[in-house]
């Protein structure tokens, strides 16, 4: 209910967002008609088939994006045919003809015929609306996309898209509503309805040509970075608070209830949230066989969904470590799940190799279907999850921090189960590079997604060409902002570089830049130079350049390019690569 809510206040939240310029005047040219037979029939369609069209974008993978796009350029000729209507009387009495029931209705739901509005036509309408609308791929509806990405075709997917279609639709009814007052009063006191209706056949026009020239997804959609995104970000923020509770190591010192009668058995004040989901369902596991909820019992159990690629998951992992070394003697037994968010995590010997990079010894669970994330309703990377020695969940934690109360909750628990462990303060993990704590007080970008499935904030004025090779430009990109440089190709995860001399731009504003990239598939490295300012990075190197800002791709994983030494400013990132074939995935920042 909290996601349906959430992605209901996202879609409500578009009409804030130039995204939504382009269909606004398809909505305002129904000003003035019945409510119930006009204009409700038209944003349920709008609705309905948005959420039908991502939901298969989602899931569906290359074929339903071609799909759409044919569905998009029968919209826009529907449109067109709209807008002409409403500017000629004459012009929509030709069309009318050859057109003889879908033309009819079109045209009867412009008012060309000036008769009442059916339902069937207004719907009609308002599915072409919606195979056009292509809204900002925001915080909220990035969550969306990426929840139906992995838990694939089925209700819960539709209900999402559709509550975010409702959102929209709810305050375009509104904005409707207070736009047909207004016409309404122009006609009466300016008798000029005529020259109105034209006018609105003009902006249908206009709003046609915009979408046809791919405005709503290049020039729109990064203007539209900055409008909803801070909204939305605050909205999952202060939900997540209230359903979390404020942050145990900002508001209390951490401290669990311990017994004070010595003669009693110890038992943790932490809840008991149900029975442990089942471990099944792994295509394989590491560091250990397959590890069942029998073979587990009488054990405290955490387990780590993460993914090797994430920053979130990377800087938590110092923890998850410590936390399995200190506490194995006692009972504990830690399980990394490993759900991939790219298709190249799925590639067992890239989790393999990460696992070996980041020095893990216990047992990881490789999730690639995804069937134990399913089980735990998981929707978080990474997320933690403490099962007591009777199999049952007792605590939950998401995102990083809060390290202090997951130990304090662990020793509980392991006490509870019949360890005499003596009190001992937290660890305190030696992170180094990409592991260590971001900078919270100084971040002011966000993850960013090269792939053009949830690519945010792209400025290269070619805009993108999907799954195509073309050549990009970039200069001077603002605040979170970044485009490409050369020939590449964007695909829905990922950007592949086709010729050597191509490059990425990003202004950001935080300690740490990374950025997740990989050869080509023949494995060769790819050497690349990173800039900060248009000069080498000398001390704000990352742990994977040197001073003068070279390195090498030599897997698909993350890499951190740039750690200011000195304040934190907003500066100037670009990264040129001498070879072809990186592929670029997504940056993120600490």
């Amino acid at each position: 209910m909290t996601l349906l809510i959430i992605a209901y206040l996202g879609g409500a939240l578009t009409i804030l967002s130039p995204c939504i310029l382009p269909i606004l005047p398809f909505v305002f040219a129904r000003a003035g008609q019945p409510f119930v037979r006009s204009t409700l029939p038209m944003l349920a369609g709008m609705a309905l088939t948005f959420a039908f069209v991502a939901t298969l974008a989602a899931v569906g993978g290359a074929w339903a994006i071609r799909a759409n796009e044919y569905g998009r350029l029968a919209a826009i000729v529907l449109l067109g045919l709209f807008g002409l209507s409403l500017i000629s009387p004459r012009i929509a009495s030709t069309l009318s003809r050859p057109v003889v029931d879908l033309g009819n209705n079109l045209l009867n739901a412009a008012g060309a015929q000036r008769t009442t509005a059916s339902v069937r036509s207004s719907f009609v309408l308002g599915i072409a609306t919606g195979l056009l609308w292509a809204p900002c791929a925001g915080p909220i509806l990035g969550l969306v996309l990426t929840g139906a990405a992995l838990k694939g075709a089925n209700l819960q997917t539709t209900f999402l898209l559709l509550a975010y279609g409702a959102g929209a639709a709810t305050s375009l009814a509104v904005a409707l509503f207070a736009g047909g007052k207004i016409f309404a009063g122009m006609k009466r006191s300016l008798g000029v309805s005529e020259r109105i209706r034209q006018f609105a056949g003009a902006a249908v026009l206009a709003g046609v040509a915009a979408i046809a020239l791919g405005l709503d997804t290049g020039l729109l959609a990064r203007l539209s970075y900055a409008s909803t995104g801070s909204f939305e970000q605050a909205l999952l923020e202060k939900l997540h608070t209230k359903a979390s509770g404020p942050d145990p190591e900002v508001a209390s010192n951490g401290a669990m209830k311990v017994a004070t009668d010595a003669t009693r058995p110890f038992h943790s004040d932490l809840p008991i949230e149900g029975p442990a989901p089942s471990l099944d369902g792994a295509v394989t596991w590491l560091n250990s066989p397959p590890l069942t909820s029998a073979e587990l019992r009488g054990k405290v159990v955490l387990v780590d969904f993460w993914t090797y690629s994430c920053i979130n998951c990377i800087r938590t992992i110092p923890y998850v470590r410590a936390w399995a070394e200190k506490y194995k003697d006692q009972g504990l037994v830690v399980i990394g799940v490993h759900a991939p968010e790219f298709a190249f995590e799925k590639n067992v010997d890239n989790v393999k190799k990460a696992i070996a990079d980041f020095k893990i010894g216990y047992p990881v669970a490789i999730d690639n279907d995804y069937r134990i994330w399913r089980a735990f309703e998981n929707n978080y990377w990474p997320a933690h999850y403490l099962i007591d020695a009777k199999g049952q969940v007792r605590y939950q934690h998401f995102g990083e921090g809060n390290y202090r109360q997951t130990e304090q909750a662990i020793q509980d628990l392991l006490r509870e189960a019949g360890s005499d462990m003596a009190q001992s303060g937290a660890v305190v993990p030696d992170a180094k590079g990409a592991e260590a704590s971001p900078d919270l007080g100084h971040i002011r970008s966000g993850e960013t997604y090269v792939g053009y499935k949830q690519a945010t904030g792209f400025v290269s004025p070619e805009g993108v060409k999907a799954d195509t090779a073309a050549d990009y430009s970039v200069a001077n990109p603002g605040l979170n902002q970044w485009g490409l440089a050369g020939s590449w190709t964007v695909g829905a995860e990922q950007a592949s570089l086709n010729k050597a001399g191509g490059g990425i731009s990003y202004r950001f504003s935080a300690r740490d830049l990374h950025l997740v990239l990989g050869p080509s598939a023949d494995g060769k490295p790819i050497r690349f130079q990173v800039t900060v300012d248009g000069k080498a990075p000398d001390a704000d190197h990352g742990s994977d350049t040197d001073a003068a800002g070279n390195g090498t791709v030599t897997a698909t994983k993350l890499y951190q390019l740039v750690r200011q030494s000195g304040d934190v400013t907003a500066r100037n990132f670009e990264i040129r690569f001498l070879d072809p074939g990186v592929q670029a995935y997504a940056f993120t920042f600490g």
